[in-house]
């Protein structure tokens, strides 16, 4: 592992598949880590043959390009999750690492950055030349053992693709209607009734996947998942005129066969993107940004996203997360409130 720190924050980098293993801040002493681990990583057991890299080493936080689909014989979510970075810079708070293969012929380097009593990883993933059209995500694996409660920036809807991620009883189970679309992630329609997705778990075993998408005229968009039980907050921070898509992925014990074998539980994945093609009802037009990025042999395009934890003793829901002058200020449901020192600029457009 590679690792960077400063001030309050360190995190763990694998660069055989691109994946920040562990990131962890400490405040007045408590260390947070909310990350998760998959059962069989670091486990020494076999595995099938044909598992994935990204799946492997299942856990942390990578980025997908394509998201949730092969760029030829490329394992699920893309070579950047599945195959080997090249660093190429290294100092005490900065780590910038270039994926040795091409992305539709874009060359693509990742930048992490840390700051002084910045609670946050700053990541940039950046895409020059190439040609076509690419769906990406980064994709925060969050531990829930002890269960979640979720909260967004405002969503115009929410809505699940077209096909559930287990439909073969035999193998696994979804619990909620595919394709599906509501209003409200705290009644959304299920197999046995109405959900509510804001709390997890919501249901004892299953595998879902839900997509938030967001509502136009905000200049942050955001995903804020706190952890009463050990009284801490996961934060998620995008520009959402770049990201439109809050993509959720409940996985509890849905899932029978290898490696999963119904013990992958307490995990949700947060998965901040612009991938349409996972839409089951909408499509791009819906969006308020796009539903992919467009690579040109003699462009850029630089993907930011920024992910942070701190203490949150009270464990209550966030009501609203907004950009000051100088700070993020975190407004929670019951009254706790905490201004973070924060980069404002950097997920500026």
């Amino acid at each position: 592992m590679t690792k960077i720190l400063a001030k309050g924050i360190e995190l763990s980098f694998d660069r055989r598949i691109g994946l920040i293993e562990r990131f962890a801040v400490t405040e007045s002493g408590v260390e947070v880590t909310p990350l998760h681990r998959a059962p069989w990583v670091g486990a020494d057991e076999a595995l099938p043959p044909d598992t994935a890299p990204h799946l492997t080493a299942l856990g942390g936080d990578f980025f997908c390009a394509p998201f949730a689909a092969r760029e030829g014989d490329s394992p699920l979510h893309g070579w950047p999750a599945n195959s080997a970075w090249v660093i190429e810079r290294k100092e005490s708070r900065v780590l910038r690492a270039a994926l040795r293969r091409r992305v539709h012929g874009a060359r693509l380097v990742k930048e992490l950055i840390l700051r002084d009593g910045h609670p946050f990883v700053y990541q940039s993933h950046k895409f020059t030349g190439g040609n076509g059209r690419v769906p990406v995500a980064n994709h925060a694996n969050l531990s829930l053992p002890r269960g979640g409660i979720i909260r967004t920036s405002p969503k115009a809807w929410w809505e699940t693709p077209k096909d559930p991620q287990e439909s073969d009883p035999a193998r696994g189970r979804s619990a909620l209607k595919y394709p599906a679309k509501c209003n409200s992630p705290k009644a959304f329609p299920g197999f046995t009734g109405d959900v509510d997705l804001t709390m997890y778990p919501w249901n004892p075993r299953h595998e879902d996947f839900v997509i938030g998408i967001e509502e136009g005229g905000h200049e942050l968009g955001w995903t804020a998942v706190s952890r009463p039980a050990s009284g801490d907050l996961f934060l998620s921070l995008r520009n959402p005129r770049q990201l439109p898509m809050t993509m959720l992925w409940h996985s509890n014990g849905g899932r029978d066969y290898p490696p999963w074998n119904g013990r992958h539980c307490g995990c949700l994945g947060v998965e901040e993107g612009a991938a349409s093609h996972m839409l089951g009802l909408s499509d791009e037009s819906a969006l308020c940004g796009p539903g992919g990025l467009s690579l040109e042999p003699d462009g850029s395009v630089d993907v930011r996203h920024v992910m942070g934890a701190i203490c949150w003793p009270t464990g209550e829901p966030v009501a609203d997360i907004r950009l000051s002058d100088t700070s993020l200020v975190i407004q929670g449901e019951a009254g706790a409130r905490r201004n973070l020192p924060i980069d404002r600029a950097f997920l500026a457009p």
